[in-house]
């Protein structure tokens, strides 16, 4: 065995498939100074027994692009190595037994094309003859992927293994990690049984482990361990080893090929955790006693779709924990608030289909200082504060898994662990017929039901149960006046001296603006990519209160710390609890707010883009005039004690302009009339500001600095390639979710990243990138005849550069 080094550049803890991919993946690129320590031997932890399926298809592009890095890596492989991987493209197939579910693979077909993913719709009797040993009674129908395959997980990471070290990487087993050593808020070391090996990077792969590996350097791993189970055949006559992988989700189970017998597992819909009170000692190669009562309504269900099952001899049950997430997806990225910790690790039982993506990611990650594109869908900075809770992690990753297989409906929210972050007005509104949604551990309304509906979410393809309601609080949000509970928005300050440099070099928008003002600007990374999408408001020379969305707390947070210039006298304070923040939005909101406050809120005293402070009902209110509905109105920032009264006081004073309560999803819906970007679905680290329509908000005539400045200028005078644009169709059947790809004359030109219905235009509205490499121009956007791919169903619609509803923006500044 190697001798353990004083020092290395990267030190990489944990050598299963994702930290032998990483370890690859950093050598190749030229980190040959990379050591990888195993606590015992190679795949010892999880991937020993994983099952080896490899599916690419996911709800977003990016993570999906980076499954398919794991398919052309696997590929390719053994030729480099030398060491087979066991790889086999023979296709994967998933079953639909109900229309809801044949919905479901319709539209996860067209995401595929989207993607550029190839992807088949079958009818029953062309899948079973790809799947001979099926039942196929009760199919509606199937998909299948050619690209997918499976894979020998032993094997493909000792062939990683192999490649690491000929790109120069040391691996040591036998050596567990007993410490991690920081300076000045960085990683410096890594302590193990073996001795010290000082370091720039730590990226930590433990597996089940991470959580473990992680709190020794102060950070939040949030995953847990969950026994899964899978079944192994003798071999079974009329099984070829070319069989696709099967899934079928109705009957929560999976199948692939093995040396002629069958693999077959499944996700029960009440799993078990595991080492719940911590790991036993020496857990290597090692699995948990067979729990054949837990297991046999999954294989009830199996043998109802292979008959062939009930004859099979059984070789073995694996019964092998693994670690889990609680929004199923894994986990990658810096690790927040500690420089030069890196995870890799929660991958939620598709760790070995996405090996080999993710280790190149983290790999260009830690090497290029970014991202090399958008992973914010599984960017640890994703978690925030109930995730620090370890039993509140427990309790929705067992519900996730146990709807794993579950159909994904649109808007569907999860029930575990809630209520937990509450604003003021929670009881209030949940007595007035709020229904809740959660992120972020807030609670937050998302409609309310008038007396006499259901005060719950049914779920739907079609229209779903809360459509005419969020269209009575578009309405009146439109017509009247409306108040939204916004209260779980994430707020800082920037405080210090040299706050103005500070975020004059972040923002690329001018901040440099006089006191009382309020500033939309992105922030951006080294690509011109946009990393945070935020307002600004400047409350002193050297005080400002920044406002992102709820579920970027800890990402925006870390960001703006990260790239905050040393030397400087700025420190980011999180005041998100401080307040609650309530959104008067509508025509009558001036003659509200009015009758609450003696100070002057006329157009000419309180214009559009301002902040002041307001008296309301006893309490000092941060008034923000600004919207995201698209009408006149203000955000009311109020001290969190204060909020029921101002609120009370509010809903009063509204009555006779006929106030009313209104949540998330009407604002989604006046959003998307007004064209407003989201962050996470139409605008990201991906898209720059001129892509995404922004181009105003950015500071190039100023000729200040600022970071992404470069990236942007170099694009100065050039083409786009992509352009954000708004799509309508009126088709009455239509509902658009997002990921429905765009074609132009024909062709194929991109996806949407958002959609919905517009209720004041009374038709469908979404938004995506259309693409094009050779360059686009308005002239050539507008000249293209449209058509959206919805669920398959190609349908006519109409496309617009710019905002459909209130174009001129009288409405907000009246």
């Amino acid at each position: 065995m190697p001798e353990l080094p004083a020092q290395a550049r990267a030190v990489v803890i944990g050598g299963g498939i994702i930290g032998c991919s990483t370890a690859y993946h950093l050598g190749k690129l030229g980190w040959r100074d990379t050591l990888v320590v195993e606590r015992h031997r190679l795949t010892s932890g999880s991937t020993h027994h994983a099952a080896g399926l490899v599916g690419q298809l996911r709800t977003s592009a990016n993570i999906t692009q980076m499954l398919g890095h794991s398919v052309a890596l696997y590929q390719a492989l053994e030729a480099e190595t030398g060491l087979a991987s066991g790889w086999k493209m023979n296709g994967g197939l998933r079953l639909a037994c109900s229309a809801a579910r044949w919905t479901e693979l319709r539209r996860q077909a067209t995401g595929a094309r989207s993607f550029g993913l190839e992807m088949h719709l079958l009818s029953p009797r062309e899948a079973g003859a790809l799947w001979p040993l099926m039942d196929i009674s009760d199919l509606v129908g199937a998909a299948f992927l050619p690209t997918d395959g499976q894979v020998n997980p032993a094997d493909v990471t000792q062939s990683l293994a192999r490649g690491a070290r000929l790109h120069g990487v040391t691996i040591l087993e036998d050596t567990d990690v007993v410490g991690i050593e920081l300076e000045g808020g960085r990683v410096v070391a890594v302590v193990t049984s073996r001795g010290r090996v000082a370091c720039e990077v730590v990226v930590n792969c433990a597996g089940q482990w991470a959580r473990r590996v992680g709190l020794m350097a102060g950070v939040n791993v949030p995953l847990v361990s969950v026994q899964h189970q899978y079944l192994i055949t003798d071999a079974i006559p009329g099984i070829d080893r070319g069989l696709p992988t099967l899934r079928d989700p109705d009957r929560l189970t999976y199948f692939k090929e093995d040396v002629g017998g069958l693999v077959m597992g499944g996700y029960e819909p009440n799993p078990r955790p595991w080492a719940v009170d911590g790991f036993p000692d020496n857990f290597n190669f090692q699995l948990l006693q067979p729990d054949w009562d837990h297991f046999q309504p999954v294989l009830d269900l199996a043998i109802a779709r292979v008959p062939a099952l009930a004859e099979a001899g059984v070789k073995e049950l694996i019964n092998g924990p693994e670690s889990f997430t609680a929004d199923g997806n894994f986990i990658i990225g810096p690790a927040p608030n500690v420089g030069g910790f890196f995870v890799g690790a929660g991958f939620n039982a598709f760790g070995i289909a996405s090996g080999g993506g993710a280790g190149r990611a983290l790999a260009e990650w830690i090497v290029g200082g970014e991202a090399p594109y958008d992973v914010w869908p599984v960017d640890i900075r994703r978690f925030g504060a109930p995730h620090r809770d370890i039993e509140w992690v427990r309790k929705r990753t067992l519900e996730l898994y146990g709807k794993h297989y579950a159909i994904a409906w649109p808007g569907e929210e999860h029930a575990s662990g809630r209520p937990l972050r509450r604003s003021p007005l929670y009881e209030q509104l949940r007595a007035q017929g709020a229904v809740f949604g959660e992120k972020l551990g807030w609670e937050r309304p998302n409609w309310f039901a008038a007396p006499g509906e259901a005060a719950r979410d049914e779920y739907s393809f079609a229209r779903p149960n809360w459509f005419a309601a969020v269209a009575r609080e578009h309405q009146a949000t439109r017509e009247r006046v409306a108040l939204f509970d916004q209260t779980s928005f994430a707020k800082f300050l920037m405080l210090g001296r040299d706050a103005e440099r500070a975020l004059g070099w972040i923002c690329a928008n001018d901040v440099a603006r006089p006191v009382g003002s309020l500033i939309y600007t992105q922030m951006l990374n080294g690509r011109g990519g946009i990393e945070c999408d935020v307002t600004v408001a400047r409350l002193a020379a050297d005080r400002y209160y920044l406002v992102t969305g709820t579920g970027f707390a800890t990402h925006d947070h870390d960001w703006i710390t990260r790239h905050l210039p040393a030397g400087l006298d700025a420190r980011l304070v999180d005041v998100t609890s401080a307040y609650a923040v309530l959104a008067l939005m509508g025509p009558e909101s001036r003659r509200v707010l009015e009758r609450l406050t003696h100070d002057d809120v006329s157009n000419a005293a309180f214009p559009f883009g301002q902040v002041r402070p307001l008296s309301v009902e006893g309490a000092t209110v941060l008034a923000l005039r600004i919207t995201y509905v698209g009408e006149l109105g203000w955000e009311l920032h109020v001290p969190v004690e204060c909020g029921a009264t101002v609120y009370a006081a509010l809903m009063q004073a509204g009555a006779d302009a006929g106030i009313v309560n209104a949540g998330y999803r009407a604002i989604e819906s006046l959003r998307l009339e007004k064209g407003y970007r989201a962050w996470g679905a139409d605008i990201g680290p991906d898209h720059t500001p001129f892509e995404a329509g922004l181009g105003w908000a950015v500071k190039l005539g100023t000729g200040t600095g600022f970071l992404g400045r470069e990236a942007l200028e170099s694009r100065v005078g050039l083409p786009l390639q992509k352009w954000l644009c708004g799509f309508t169709t009126s088709a009455p059947a239509v509902m658009l979710l997002g990921r429905e790809t765009i074609y132009r004359d024909g062709e194929r030109v991109g996806w949407l990243g958002s959609g919905g219905f517009g209720h004041t235009l009374k038709t469908n509205i979404g938004y995506g990138y259309v693409r094009r490499p050779e360059g686009l121009t308005r002239e050539y956007l507008l000249a293209g005849r449209y058509e959206l791919e919805v669920a398959t169903e190609r349908v006519p619609c109409s496309i617009s550069l710019g905002p459909l509803y209130d174009p001129r923006m009288e409405r907000i500044r009246a």
